[in-house]
């Protein structure tokens, strides 16, 4: 009898629920303007949590789903390719893959087979692929509808020092200063037109792929203004303060030099192969979390390769506190000598498993620890070292509200793990702040953003015409068969 009237109450629940549910949900984010934010993989975000969690079980919850069609000029329907990212906390991550354009879209967003909200939000094309050579002409409108910030902080600060520069002049002091093939790699680009060309300096330059791709990305997207720029292929920035000022683009910077930082490689990627060749990025770590936060354990967690000697002291305090601590090297390299003392190594773990603990330790290594947002995404409270290196997005993080810094040396790293342990509703807010800042910051819209706005103010601050040498290697487009415009096909031909 109880079990009959229990189900009877589910059934009343769910039909009020459904009924409401419209109301009470939140649906937003960048996939919902499919036309104007053209991305590899486009997303949304549906939110459920203004709904008491204890109101409905995971069950219901299992019933969310959304559909994605479309139609193409060739055939009825248009190649989508769809997945759900579930955060367990009521919310969930949406992304889709257009592989062709789309003269039509349909989103439908269902729950137990009923549509919610404004659902089926519809779209009339062309919806473009991201490997559509299709580019915006006014680029301040193109980074309106990109939803693109009008500048950054690090971006202004970066760039103060660099006013009106013949780049002729630059780049030859930066090659004659810098060019040190078995040291350093970095490659001149030129954009002229749209086209991209480019000399690379030094024996290890394959990491011009990058930043190949991320300025192929942007000239698919919008015509970006005429200018040369300097990017660096390795790891440390390369312009001392107590030199000339020459404006290099690196992927990180530190507070001994003057470097133009650009997002990393490794996030940059994330963004542009995202639901490609890439499996980390900041939006499936979310969706790859399998426990709550009060379901973790009560450690702390560290994984990596010996590539800094603080990471070495790292494993000593794993030894003496393994009640706090779990911390293993999974590779030696720098410290070979040492790795009968600080090993043995161990296998690599899922970065989606680290999440299996509440506290992650960020460590640099040859310089930042280019894991950051992927830490800062998974919803763990982050203890951070203090570092005179950075990334882009460092100077927006504010500790003990997005992170617990921990000294240099990690001496005080036992008493921070502690700390958490006895205020565990601060981490927890820490930890939830976190992920904020990362879903505000450091999704792919994001990063894509970043580079645009830095390459356009850096293009007013080139004086002069701008050349292509007649050596440079030209860095064409992926030739790809798309529809720029509803009337009118403009073809590639496939490779």
């Amino acid at each position: 009898m109880l079990a009959k009237y229990k189900n009877i109450i589910v059934l009343i629940l769910l039909n009020y629920l459904t009924s409401n549910l419209g109301h009470k949900i939140q649906i937003y984010g960048p996939g919902l303007q499919p036309k104007n934010i053209v991305m590899p993989a486009r997303y949304f975000v549906v939110n459920f949590t203004s709904i008491e969690e204890n109101s409905y079980s995971r069950d219901l919850i299992s019933n969310f789903a959304v559909e994605i069609s479309g139609k193409s000029l060739k055939n009825k329907h248009c190649r989508v390719w769809a997945n759900n990212l579930d955060r367990k906390d009521g919310t969930f991550i949406v992304r889709y893959k257009v592989y062709e354009t789309c003269i039509e879209l349909s989103i439908s967003i269902y729950y137990k087979n009923k549509h919610i909200h404004d659902s089926p939000f519809k779209f009339e094309g062309p919806i473009q692929p991201d490997q559509c050579v299709c580019p915006e002409e006014d680029v301040n409108q193109w980074l309106k509808q990109y939803q693109c910030p009008s500048s950054y902080d690090q971006i202004e600060m970066d760039l103060k020092p660099f006013q009106q520069l013949l780049m002729k002049n630059q780049v030859q002091k930066i090659i004659k200063n810098y060019h040190k093939p078995e040291s350093t790699s970095f490659c001149h680009y030129v954009i002229k037109n749209n086209e991209i060309y480019r000399d690379c300096y030094g024996k290890h330059v394959g990491f011009n792929m990058f930043a190949d791709n991320i300025l192929l990305s942007l000239t698919r997207k919008v015509v970006l203004p005429d200018m040369e720029l300097v990017i660096n292929l390795g790891d440390w920035p390369l312009v001392h303060k107590d030199t000339e000022p020459l404006p290099i683009f690196s992927w990180c910077g530190s507070n001994e030099t003057l470097d133009i930082v650009m997002p990393t490689y490794d996030i940059t990627e994330s963004a542009l192969e995202n639901m490609g060749r890439v499996t980390l990025d900041t939006l499936s770590v979310q969706g790859n979390v399998e426990h709550k936060w009060e379901d973790r354990e009560n450690r702390a967690f560290w994984r990596g390769r010996d590539s800094r000697a603080e990471r070495l002291k790292l494993i000593d305090i794993a030894r003496a506190h393994p009640d706090l601590l779990n911390a293993s090297l999974t590779n030696f390299f720098f410290f070979r000598e040492k790795e009968a003392e600080y090993g043995p190594k161990l296998p690599h773990v899922s970065f989606f498993k680290f999440f299996d603990y509440k506290y992650q330790i960020n460590v640099d290594g040859t310089v930042a620890a280019y894991r950051l947002p992927y830490l800062l995404s998974g919803g763990a409270l982050v203890l951070k070292q203090d570092s005179p290196y950075y990334e882009h997005f460092y100077g927006k993080l504010k500790p003990f509200e997005h992170f617990v810094p921990i000294r240099r040396d990690l001496s005080d790293l036992p008493d921070k793990i502690n700390w958490a342990r006895e205020n565990d509703d601060k981490a927890h807010q820490i930890a939830q702040n976190a992920q904020i800042f990362a879903n505000y910051h450091l999704l792919p819209q994001h990063i894509i953003c970043y580079h645009a706005v830095l390459f356009l103010e850096w293009s007013k601050r080139i004086k002069g015409e701008v050349k292509v040498g007649k050596d440079m290697t030209h860095v064409p487009q992926t030739k790809f068969e798309c529809q720029c415009d509803a009337s009118v096909k403009v073809k590639h031909e496939e490779l």
